[in-house]
């Protein structure tokens, strides 16, 4: 297992510097020039060339594509993802407190998430076709298919204007939470407990679930290592789900004026922050391979045949 482990491990480097080189491609790809941004966003009222070539200097635009790209990598790897254009602060200063307030959310998110997932998938598999199966998809449809910001907007209006139960906007104690983590969680635990019913009803089916019941098991232990069994394909699907939440929150936090990275984000395209944006990016695209990762080890740790030939 330990050899299985450092092979994916490794196997991450190649995948981050060419996941970085593309990320640093596209930004350096875009028609506006980060000198005159930053001039702007300065308040100089006259823009003159010799200005504009000035700054790129002090900015190191005017080194090699490469030479360029190579002094970014070396300083993120120390976490140094440069200063702002807007405000002229450390990047990590903004994106750090940010990316914090936005994993918290995530973090419960995510727990809530799962445990809801899997406990609707067990129910709906164990009475599958019944009235009770039927009622929590359909209303797992219906409520996945309203947008975010309008079922967002609906229950800030019926909670805290009309109940006055909860606060709006901050995240200053656990009330604070119950609002936006309920919005993600109804967006995506209708989603995921259905893979978890598949796996359920697919194992359900299964020779030694019909051999354990003649041997006389417990019900619940047979449910048990069902689950476990059908937890192998679902656990790919919620380690992914942690980094699409952390991604995802844009909407959420714009909303319900949370100070994490999807606000951060927002003001950054606006501001053409192009530095945040990066940091940005790369923080996202560092989570999915960090979290598939994740999802290998652990399928693996749980299923020794994966590991041959790894």
């Amino acid at each position: 297992m330990g050899a299985y482990i450092i092979k994916r491990l490794l196997a991450l480097i190649p995948l981050l510097l060419i996941i970085s080189f593309l990320m640093f491609v596209f930004i350096h790809a875009s028609p506006f020039d980060p000198a005159e941004v930053v001039l702007q966003a300065q308040g100089v009222p006259t823009i003159t060339d010799e200005l504009i070539a000035q700054t790129r200097v002090e900015l190191g635009l005017d080194r090699p594509f490469l030479s360029q790209y190579f002094h970014w990598l070396l300083n993120c790897l120390q976490l140094d993802f440069g200063n702002s254009y807007v405000t002229r602060e450390s990047v990590w200063t903004l994106i750090g407190p940010a990316f914090l307030n936005t994993f918290k959310l995530t973090l419960v998110s995510s727990v809530v998430i799962i445990a809801l997932s899997i406990l609707l998938g067990v129910i709906c598999a164990m009475r599958e076709g019944k009235a009770t199966d039927k009622t929590i998809r359909g209303v797992s449809f219906f409520l996945i298919g309203m947008p975010p910001y309008w079922l967002a907007s609906l229950m800030i209006w019926y909670f805290s204007v009309k109940l006055d139960l909860l606060p709006t906007s901050g995240m200053d104690s656990c009330l604070h939470y119950i609002l936006p983590v309920s919005v993600i969680t109804i967006s995506y635990a209708g989603i995921y407990f259905r893979t978890v019913r598949s796996s359920m009803i697919s194992n359900l089916n299964e020779d030694y679930v019909w051999y354990g019941r003649a041997s006389g098991l417990p019900e619940k232990k047979i449910i048990l290592h069902i689950l476990r069994n059908s937890l192998q394909v679902a656990i790919s699907i919620f380690c992914m789900g942690i980094p699409t939440i952390l991604g995802g929150t844009v909407v959420i936090e714009n909303v319900f004026a949370w100070p994490g990275l999807g606000s951060l984000s927002v003001k950054s395209i606006l501001g053409r922050d192009f530095p945040v944006i990066q940091a940005y990016v790369l923080i996202l695209a560092v989570a999915f391979v960090l979290f598939n990762t994740v999802s290998d080890i652990i399928n693996a740790a749980m299923n020794p045949k994966l590991r041959k030939g790894a």
